[in-house]
């Protein structure tokens, strides 16, 4: 399994690295999956209020009413229903690559389970909807699905009798079967919708919105192929002819023409088996769990700042408990918690230049202790030479930056760049350990850990606290977020630090001697 997601990781890094070079990472449709998900989901409740207004749900009636918005109507109607259409096609799109996206990214075990877990089911949902869907339209493609799914679903003795049995001759059927229809076809996408909103609440701030821009393209993507290639009925249903040809919708449709040639009984079971593999694959197996965070109650002052970082909404604030002055103090959820280590990043405390006391800040990881940080940090400067001297920050999920190790340059990994106090970087050229600081981690706009990548860009342009000195020269920070496959642009990127390096330090060499010639001469 680690194999087959690492390969598919690497597919799916150099196909967004296209994206990247086309629209830029802000706009790349891969970071934005989730959050389209529910753009193409809202698409589809305003068409099908829309398309619901004029529905009529009679036998005859329902086809009929669909002409009429199609064909009469094709300005509006005809254009809400191919958007209805299109929407709903692209929001199974949407979830089939996010689930095989959060596969191949390793984004669903341990603590992070409940995000896929929860996810499983809607897929059942948005295939029941829009099965139900199809099924209204009443014409010779809903007459085929209504006469597979009946006999599919009295495989299992479910039902008093037999549902197929409604659909022998055309007097059977009553208008009551649409209103039922329209029911479910309802119904469904608002439990969906309650799935979805519990699908996000382990993440603080989830992204449900896709950028304006990106929202306003793939929109307009949909009405250009609405108005291309408008959503159209087949022949009307009649139930006393067989179907010849019937040209399904194969997102919704893929396993209608299995279940024609297999037994009913045996799809159930392979879908309930395939269901359940799926819910089970976060413990298949489970991975090695990280310990989670630890809050020292003598060092933290309840500034909340590590509960707003959190993506996970893993850190609460609640009363103190150890009779401090303080009001609040973070407590740690683990079974929220997936030790990224960004609560430690966010922390005031978390500070290398603290020497008279034990370095233990308010929240830390036990397996990566600030402490072990700055040791690292301080092993990595000691044989460092030259002018363009560099220790390199990076995360243990992007590509492995130890292979750039030289007498110039020295490396430092943690889980994730967000767990890195800005601190640390006013450390290291402070204390001239190097000379200039990198850091590198996953993609921009695709944290592993969600917003480790974000925090760390707002604390060192000094919009959000921890923030670094303004002491500190920005021109010896140098930043490339690198993800497993661009290692070329990494080096490449790292290699024109170093070089900006050297310049700064011969221009402050040329400073300093334009210094000394200036006092030389007011000495004389």
């Amino acid at each position: 399994m680690e194999v087959l997601k690492k390969l598919l990781r690497i597919c799916f890094e150099h196909l967004e690295d296209s994206f990247d070079a086309l629209f830029g990472a802000k706009w790349n449709p891969f970071y934005q999956l989730g959050a389209l998900g529910w753009f193409y989901y809202w698409i589809v409740v305003v068409s099908g209020l829309y398309l619901y207004i004029f529905f009529d749900t009679g036998v005859s009636q329902a086809y009929k009413s669909l002409e009429y918005l199609t064909h009469e109507q094709w300005y509006a109607g005809g254009i809400m229903r191919s958007l209805h259409r299109y929407a709903s096609d692209a929001l199974v799109v949407m979830m089939m690559v996010h689930l095989l996206r959060e596969f191949a990214m390793d984004r669903f075990r341990s603590s992070r389970w409940f995000a896929w877990f929860t996810g499983i089911p809607m897929l059942w949902l948005v295939f029941t909807a829009g099965i139900s869907g199809y099924w209204m339209v009443w014409d010779q493609l809903a007459q085929y699905i209504a006469i597979t799914t009946a006999e599919f679903l009295d495989a299992v003795p479910i039902f008093g009798e037999a549902i197929a049995r409604n659909f022998l001759t055309d007097a059977k059927l009553s208008g009551r079967f649409f209103t039922l229809m329209v029911f479910m076809h309802i119904a469904i996408p608002l439990i969906l919708l309650f799935v979805m909103w519990i699908h996000i609440q382990r993440h603080a701030t989830p992204k449900v919105n896709p950028p304006k821009e990106l929202a306003i393209a793939t929109l307009s993507m949909l009405l250009i192929l609405s108005f291309i290639k408008p959503a159209l009925s087949q022949a009307p249903a009649d139930l006393s002819i067989v179907p010849t040809t019937v040209n399904l919708d194969w997102f919704y449709m893929p396993i209608y023409p299995i279940m024609n040639n297999v037994s009913g009984l045996t799809v159930w079971i392979a879908l309930i088996g395939a269901t359940l593999l799926l819910m089970m694959v976060p413990w298949m197996p489970p991975g090695k769990r990280a310990e989670v965070a630890v809050v020292h109650l003598d060092n933290c002052n309840g500034c909340s700042r590590c509960a707003a970082d959190c993506p996970f909404s893993a850190i609460d604030m609640e009363p103190r408990s150890d009779g401090s002055a303080y009001k609040m103090e973070a407590v740690v959820d683990a079974s929220h918690c997936v030790s990224c280590g960004i609560c430690v990043g966010s922390c005031p405390t978390a500070t290398p230049f603290r020497t008279k006391s034990e370095l233990s800040p308010g929240i830390e990881l036990p397996e990566d202790k600030i402490k072990i940080l700055r040791n690292k940090t301080i092993s990595a400067s000691r044989n460092l030479t030259g002018t363009d001297r560099v220790i390199v920050y990076g995360c243990d999920n992007s590509l492995n930056p130890v292979e750039v190790s030289d007498t110039s340059v020295g490396v430092v990994t943690m889980p994730c760049i967000g767990m890195l106090p800005p601190s640390f970087i006013d450390f290291v050229l402070s204390k001239k350990l190097a000379d200039g600081v990198f850091l590198t981690g996953c993609r921009e706009g695709d944290c592993s850990y969600r917003l480790g990548i974000k925090w760390t860009d707002a604390r060192l342009a000094g919009q959000r606290d921890p923030r670094i000195r303004k002491r500190v020269n920005q021109d010896r920070i140098g930043k490339y977020w690198a993800g497993m496959t661009r290692r070329k642009e990494f080096f490449k990127e790292l290699t024109t630090f170093r070089l900006r390096l050297n310049k700064l330090d011969s221009a402050q060499l040329e400073d300093q001697n334009k210094i000394n010639k200036s006092s030389e001469k007011v000495d004389a």
